[in-house]
């Protein structure tokens, strides 16, 4: 099982969706929905789950005007998504986060940002610990220090294999 942030939910439902900057090129990555294909055809095909905690959800459903029914079909009828709640478990894990944290002196732990990205960021992760997930994919640094922080592996769109037929460039 793994885990999609917003970012990476909206690359698949929005073709219009600006990818990131690679860090190594300072240009943005490129084929974004391809990749991002892929890797839902390479999961599909390992019977992997991909987790959408319902934060994640609603941070996506935000921006869909005129597609919500749209994209909520595609995540209702494509067989590798499921949706996780944050429900009883995630807001006891993510109680026990936030006791470590204060205990330490630093309520945001060295997180920037506003403090409702950084609440929504720990809901995602408190899901994805109550889920077991070993790997998240996400765009967002923030995201991804956190989850770092506890011990999930994070994986950015760069990272992301293309297609075969994509991954090398013709020679003419």
């Amino acid at each position: 099982m793994v885990l999609f942030d917003n970012n990476f939910l909206s690359y698949l439902l929005c073709p219009d969706a600006r990818p990131p900057i690679d860090i190594d090129t300072g240009k943005p990555v490129t084929h974004a929905q391809e990749r991002i294909q892929y890797l839902i055809e390479s999961l599909e095909q390992s019977q992997s789950r991909i987790l959408i905690p319902s934060p994640v959800l609603a941070e996506v459903l935000v921006f869909s005007g005129d597609a919500l029914d749209e994209w909520l079909n595609t995540i209702n009828t494509t067989s590798v998504f499921e949706v996780a709640d944050f429900d009883q478990r995630a807001a006891i894990e993510l109680a026990l986060m936030e006791q470590a944290i204060r205990n330490q002196g630093d309520k945001r732990a060295n997180q920037e940002g506003p403090w409702a990205k950084i609440k929504f960021d720990r809901q995602i992760v408190a899901i994805a610990k109550v889920h077991q997930v070993p790997c998240l994919y996400t765009d967002d640094n923030g995201m991804k220090s956190w989850a770092e922080q506890h011990g999930i592996t994070v994986k950015q769109l760069r990272d992301v294999n293309l297609p075969p037929q994509q991954a090398l460039p013709l020679k003419s």
